[in-house]
């Protein structure tokens, strides 16, 4: 009965201070369970991505002298296959066409044999561009080389056989060629990593009677399987599934077929992905949370002397210490209940908008454990907040200590403050983030196709140290200013209190615990939001970095034909409305060794007109005086730093390449000279490449053909593809990409796939946490001291004098706080971006800054200073005795 009267007065006489700690506690909660929807959503997003981008999961190689029956019955009787299909593959000689009185003639390519419902069952593999859908179908790329069409006659070399003709029925795209055409079973870089240019499909049953009695070694047939694709949500839960899968197959054909594992492969990017999101809710999320229970702890704080009256009151009467404590604990119960309720009813809304769920996981059971866990916390906060302070006060605090009002030992320093805890911890986290970094450091490690990650948890203290470092750091600075500094804080604050502005300088360093408390929340909640806001617009911005990478320029016209681009090409499209500069690369393949490469031939003097070259890009941070270099050695080749390090390459080593040359399509040896090391290039992947002066390569191998045109535009990229696709026409078997479609897809993956959403979040929380603290921290200061400003109204202070003691001291909480925040958010934004290099892709050259956003929280936090400060000084405009009265 007690305790419900108890809560009845509470509500009653001290309702401010519960809407006060419930909003504070909702606040947290909010922020924890809609960062769980973020971190769980994300997960199964990319799972769902990556399930979706793979056409056909397994590509099963039959082993030579294996039935093939054999194994598509095993296969089909797997209980995790949903579909499954029998696929020829065939080499062939090369090919020919008769058109316009001339005969034209390809290279090597693959005929393939595919069942009657193909298309259907595996639909992302084969795009129909002309003609039928079924029957003899031309690759493009095929079709552009022998000038052929629908109706067109076709002739195909067989090894060992006689040559066999075709009618052409239909012309096709193969978006996945890269898998479709994969080497199964061989060691990585022995095999060509470019999908073959000819490529002709028949029907199963005409390719089996075409190539029943092929040479040894010139033909083979896999198994593509679909799979049930009930995997776990968690990216790399769903990899080992997918992993296990494979082996168990493997095991029950006993030697009978290899598994390519596409799906495998897709995962094994989503899961270090998965892992960076983490990382992302552990430095984006997590500082937040804590700052809100910060606040909440500062709110709850504020009615502390209050609070120890009230308990004294009751001790006077016969209240045991325990009743107290038990009182307390229904005071935070209420709180708990009403925060985590409102917290999460707004979770889920936010949830809805932002990341387009509002469930807190991707499965019941997660969705009930975040739920929980963030009832947990609330309860926990409640108790920290509430609980604690008073079972330390009736244990340490006689009544008499707890009637008044004086604090005690204001002149001694803290333990951490003599203990140098702040300079240990910033010193600490420094060497840490300079043993990360000083190398090239990954936090997170995933070999490929190997189930295991490793992440360095112990590289997060850097960070983690800063935070803390920089808040005691802050208290360090403010509370010296306050003590050892009255006589700058009197000239300071002159022209808000004028001829009191000693006073008002003796009262801030009396209050400098009050003052450095208010400071350092206004600092931490200004670092969370310029550290969240830089890092966010230097993700954007880098986007389109990555972007350009991926694609090469604004649009990009390319060919995997040896023969190249049509020759005349790059004028025609200088003429095209829109377009600014035009650049051709070649895209050749080289070997190093028994390595075999991507090789990019460039005019290192007028590259950079059509595309941008990044310091990044290269070694030694510097994108012209590389450029530079290379071009001052005619046969002068930058390699990858993994080319480097396997080949233990000294610049001017002379690296032997063999390229393929144009009279014979062989690969022949050519001497080039190590000049630098480049560590990303303009549409080249992202282990190793080669990058040399395309006038050299043309003279080598007797073919100056460029296999890419980089398109820099001064009008929407898409407009301008619009019009290179009319000008090549839909049988060219040139592709043209522009790069607002490649920085959606790249916004698409990755840790992005949510990360507009968790943008939004944390901006937008950022701004409301920064905001409502910096007033509520101010009010609450002011409101602690509204005695003493009752006092000294009753003794005949006037309201601008008064307003000399609250706007001196809301100058220097908002102007320390703003300034020492904004310092701390930029290192510890620093700190971020470089930790989490892996997430950009090329790693930023600079941090951006949101200056808009800046402009808005810097407005935001003034108009909740100004409007607290004003209603603190027409709260001490009532009689001083109502005043004192309530106090």
């Amino acid at each position: 009965m007690l305790v419900v009267t108890w809560l009845g007065g509470l509500l009653r006489r001290r309702a401010g201070r519960m809407v006060g700690q419930s909003a504070g506690v909702a606040l947290a909660v909010l922020l924890l369970a809609a960062l769980g929807t973020f971190f769980t959503s994300s997960r199964a997003t990319m799972t769902e991505q990556a399930v979706r981008a793979v056409p056909v999961d397994w590509q099963v190689q039959v082993s030579p002298g294996t039935p093939v029956d054999e194994v598509a019955t095993a296969v089909a009787r797997s209980a995790e296959v949903t579909a499954s299909a029998p696929v020829g593959y065939a080499d062939t000689s090369g090919l020919s066409s008769r058109s316009a009185g001339t005969v034209q003639t390809t290279g090597p390519g693959v005929v393939l044999g595919l069942p009657p419902d193909y298309a259907a069952t595996f639909p992302g593999e084969i795009r129909p561009l002309v003609g039928a859908t079924a029957g003899v179908l031309l690759a493009q790329q095929t079709a552009a080389n022998l000038r052929a069409s629908v109706g067109s006659t076709i002739t195909i070399g067989r090894p060992g056989q006689p040559k066999t003709t075709v009618t052409v029925d239909g012309i096709v795209d193969l978006p996945a060629a890269d898998s479709l055409f994969q080497s199964i079973g061989v060691a990585p870089g022995s095999a060509p990593t470019a999908p073959p240019d000819n490529v002709v499909l028949l029907p199963g049953a005409r390719w089996h009677r075409m190539f029943v009695n092929a040479a040894s070694g010139t033909s083979s047939t896999q198994i593509h399987v679909q799979l049930a694709h009930d995997l776990p949500a968690d990216p790399g839960a769903a990899f080992a599934q997918v992993i296990g899968r494979a082996k168990n197959l493997e095991a029950t054909l006993t030697g009978g077929g290899l598994v390519g594992n596409n799906l495998a492969a897709q995962l094994d990017g989503a899961r270090t992905d998965a892992i960076y999101a983490e990382m992302l809710f552990l430095f984006l999320g997590l500082p937040g949370v804590i700052i809100a229970a910060l606040l909440a702890g500062v709110i709850a704080s504020s009615g502390r002397e209050r609070r120890r009256r009230e308990q004294a009151l009751l001790r006077v009467r016969g209240a045991a210490p325990t009743r107290i404590v038990r009182l307390a604990w229904a005071e935070a119960i209420l709180v708990a209940i009403v925060g985590t309720l409102v917290g999460l009813i707004a979770a889920a809304a936010v949830g809805d908008i932002a990341f387009g769920t509002s469930s807190f996981g991707a499965t019941t059971g997660q969705a009930l454990a975040w739920g929980v866990a963030s009832a947990v916390f609330g309860l926990a906060l409640s108790g920290i907040i509430i609980v604690v302070p008073a079972w330390r006060d009736v244990r340490m605090l006689s009544v008499h200590d707890a009637q008044g009002t004086a604090s005690a030992g204001l002149d001694r320093r803290p333990v951490w403050a003599r203990a140098y805890l702040d300079v240990i911890c910033l010193s600490l986290g420094g060497l840490i983030y300079w043993q990360a970094v000083r190398s090239g450091y990954q936090v997170v490690l995933a070999p490929e196709g190997v189930p295991t990650i490793s992440v360095s948890y112990f590289t997060l203290l850097a960070p983690l140290l800063f935070w803390i470092g920089t808040a005691l750091l802050m208290w360090r600075i403010s509370a010296g200013l306050l003590r050892w500094g009255r006589g700058w804080l009197k000239v300071a604050t002159r022209p808000l209190a004028h001829r009191l502005a000693g006073v008002v300088a003796a009262s801030m360093s009396r209050q400098r615990r009050g003052l450095s408390r208010g400071l350092v929340l206004m600092g931490l909640t200004a670092s969370f939001a310029i550290s969240v806001a830089i890092f966010n617009t230097t993700y954007a911005s880098q986007s389109r970095v990555d972007a350009q990478l991926s694609n090469g320029a604004d649009v990009t016209i390319a060919t995997t034909a040896a023969t190249g681009l049509p020759a005349g090409l790059a004028d025609a499209v200088a003429k095209l409305p829109g377009v600014a500069a035009v650049q051709p690369m070649q895209h050749r393949f080289a070997y190093v060794g028994n390595d075999l490469q991507d090789l990019y031939g460039i005019d290192p003097a007028t590259i950079g007109q059509a595309t941008s070259m990044s310091n990044a890009f290269f070694a030694n941070g510097d994108a012209a005086q590389t450029l530079q270099t290379l071009g001052s050695t005619p046969n002068g080749v930058l390699v990858s730093e993994e080319t480097v390090h396997d080949f233990q390459l000294q610049p001017g080593d002379t690296v032997n390449l063999r390229l393929q040359f144009a009279s014979d399509h062989a690969y022949h040896q050519v001497p080039f000279t190590y000049v630098g090391v480049a560590r990303e290039f303009s549409t080249a992947p992202h282990d190793s490449f080669l990058v040399t002066n395309s006038d050299y390569v043309a003279k080598a191998t007797g073919s100056s053909s460029p296999q890419v045109l980089l398109i820099r535009t001064d009008v929407s990229p898409a407009t301008v593809t619009g019009e290179v696709q009319n000008l090549l026409g839909p049988a060219s078997g040139a592709k043209v990409n522009d790069i607002v479609t490649e920085q959606r897809i790249t916004l698409s993956g990755l840790t992005a796939i949510d990360l507009a959403g968790l943008t939004k979040l944390e901006l937008v929380f950022a701004l409301l946490l920064a905001a409502g603290a910096s007033g509520l921290v101010l009010a609450v200061g002011l409101g602690e001291r509204r005695r003493t400003f009752a006092i000294a109204s009753a003794l005949g202070a006037k309201r601008r004098q008064l307003g000399g003691f609250v706007w001196s001291e809301a100058a220097f909480v908002a102007v320390g706080g703003l300034g020492l925040g904004a310092l701390g958010g930029w290192w510890i934004a620093q700190v971020i971006v470089k930790i989490l290099t892996g997430v950009f892709d090329p790693p930023p050259e600079h941090l951006s800054v949101p200056w808009s956003y800046l402009a808005a929280l810097l407005v935001a936090m003034s108009v909740a200073i100004a409007v607290a400060g004003a209603r603190m000084l027409r709260a001490i405009r009532r009689p001083a005795i109502a005043i004192l009265r309530d106090l």
